[in-house]
């Protein structure tokens, strides 16, 4: 699918200049790489590295560097992953439950005694808790101003909880931060070192680490106009104040990585735990990283650590197990297991500044591109029919039928992935030529699973077709497929194919045959052959 490949990059592009509803670039450069079942399918580099010497606060203005001082994107530039390094962290602790090192459901008290000495409350967390965000500790304090580490950490375990342990959702990074020290504490290693030592070494991911070395820091690309902590341009060093007050190496964030290095530990969990021949967790840990935990308190979900299921980034790439996560400086990772795929988007969103805001549009784009390449192969001829998954848009396939001379029976093949609850679909038919409508119930068949539905569909169906079968009465006119979106998050789209009608076993419409094909009435709805 070269064409639908070479999307991704042009989506990405549009998001180096201004445009509808952002006034100024939302980055200066990125790196992508897509993968399909393990294969690099798309791997680009685009805008620059380093391109501005400062930001001028009165003026509100990026300063430029002169072009020949600008630094281009390149396919191999390493980035500050912010909050992606929470994935590792994650992946450490479950690592450790494997192992019977620790257990997900021990009080983060017993390993770190001194995370409770100061406010009882606390002594119930759990290190699930801490995996999940549902510790109940605030989101965030400053760290920066404090005069030492040993400040720092005290300061995390005297702060107030918001909610008492188990009760709700806050994403804190205090959340990790603790759960990295109570890792060393366990194992008696820095969590650089265990980072190195169980992920990236053995996963082969070289450009990866805590605190680049200076000879690497060419290769970096730059964050932030960072005067407050007399840093100026931040390159090489931790973006996050906090994670750069303790020293580069912390829990919810510092490392750094590359757009191939970050794919390599994708496709470690789209492979169930395991990268050729080296096996970091069994497939078992891998289900329970991606299970749901949040379901019960009605937050957005959440698996041990990793996002699952999160529509405003992973947008058409979503399933119930798509998983990943975003970074403050504009990365995010993106795998589906279901596909086989992984999604990589490394951008320097941050520099020179923070203040152009964080809106996710320059990741959904890109995304949704890379899952079109994706094909979606009819059952019935060369093409089926597909919606267009436009913003705000109402898509209508509309099949006139000849006069029934009794009730019929409908039959259709259905494959969707909408966003639930906001862009649906509907099945319909008319009594009055098409000039008005009323849903119509059918059953909806894929493998040993069966189910009715009302006239409506959200969601998704699994990445399968379905066969849709309802029943007609004689008055029917005409019959009608819908598909209406809102103006943010898509899914893939909706397809049709193989629509035929049937009075007594008898077919009266048949898609299959050119002269029924010809009467379709479409309405942002396209012949696809994927």
């Amino acid at each position: 699918m070269p064409g639908h490949i070479a999307r991704i990059a042009e989506e990405a592009e549009t998001f180096l200049s201004a445009g509808p509803g952002r006034p100024a670039p939302s980055f200066p450069g990125c790196v992508l790489l897509a993968a399909k079942d393990g294969v690099i399918v798309a791997h680009r580099a685009l805008g620059h590295a380093v391109r501005y010497e400062r930001w001028d606060e009165e003026r509100e203005e990026a300063v430029e560097l002169p072009p020949g001082s600008r630094v281009p994107m390149a396919e191999d530039t390493i980035f500050d992953l912010a909050s992606v390094t929470k994935l590792f962290t994650s992946l450490l602790a479950v690592q450790l439950a494997e192992q019977r090192l620790i257990s997900l459901d021990d009080p983060a008290a017993r390993h770190l005694p001194e995370f409770a000495a100061t406010d009882s409350a606390k002594s119930a967390i759990t290190v699930r808790q801490l995996l999940t965000h549902q510790s109940g500790m605030v989101s965030w304090i400053d760290l920066y101003a404090l005069p030492d580490n040993e400040a720092r950490y005290a300061a995390i375990y005297a702060s107030e909880l918001e909610t008492p342990p188990g009760t709700a959702h806050t994403y804190s990074d205090l959340n990790m931060i603790s759960l990295g020290r109570l890792m060393e504490r366990v194992t008696g290693r820095t969590l650089d070192t265990l980072v190195a030592e169980r992920l990236t070494g053995p996963l082969g991911m070289r450009d990866t680490c805590f605190n680049p070395p200076e000879a690497l820091h060419a290769r970096v690309a730059a964050t932030e106009w960072q005067p407050g902590t007399d840093r100026g341009m931040v390159r090489g060093t931790v973006h996050d104040e906090n994670a750069w007050a303790l020293g580069g190496v912390a829990g919810h964030a510092g490392l750094f990585s590359t757009a191939r290095d970050l794919a390599a530990f994708g496709q470690l969990m789209a492979n169930g735990g395991r990268y050729g021949r080296t096996r970091i967790l069994s497939e078992e840990s891998v289900r329970e990283v991606l299970t749901d935990h949040s379901a019960p308190l009605g937050a957005s979900p959440r698996g041990l650590g990793w996002q699952v299921d999160q529509r405003f980034y992973m947008d058409a790439l979503t399933t119930a197990v798509t998983t990943g996560h975003t970074g403050y400086t504009g990365t995010c990772l993106v795998v589906d297991p279901v596909a086989g795929t992984v999604f990589v988007l490394l951008t320097n969103r941050v520099h020179p500044t923070r203040e152009r805001g964080t809106e996710s549009g320059y990741r959904r784009l890109p995304a949704r591109a890379f899952a079109r390449a994706v094909p979606v192969r009819p059952v019935s001829g060369r093409t089926s029919w597909r919606a267009e998954p436009t913003a705000e848009a109402a898509a209508t396939l509309t099949a006139p039928l000849p006069a029934l001379r009794g009730p019929a029976r409908a039959y259709f093949r259905l494959w969707y992935d909408t966003e639930p609850e906001v862009d649906r679909g509907t099945f319909e038919r008319s009594e009055d030529g098409g000039r008005s409508w009323t849903p119509v119930a059918f059953t909806l068949r894929g493998g040993a699973h069966r189910w009715r539905s009302e006239g409506g569909f959200a969601g998704w169906s699994g990445r399968r077709w379905l066969v849709a079968a309802a029943e007609l009465p004689a008055t029917t006119t005409h019959l009608r497929w819908t598909y209406t979106t809102d103006g943010d998050n898509q899914g893939r789209g909706v397809y049709v194919d193989g629509m035929r009608v049937s009075v007594a076993g008898r077919p009266v419409f048949d898609e299959a045959r050119p002269a029924d094909a010809s009467l379709l009435e479409a309405d942002r709805w396209r012949r696809s052959t994927d």
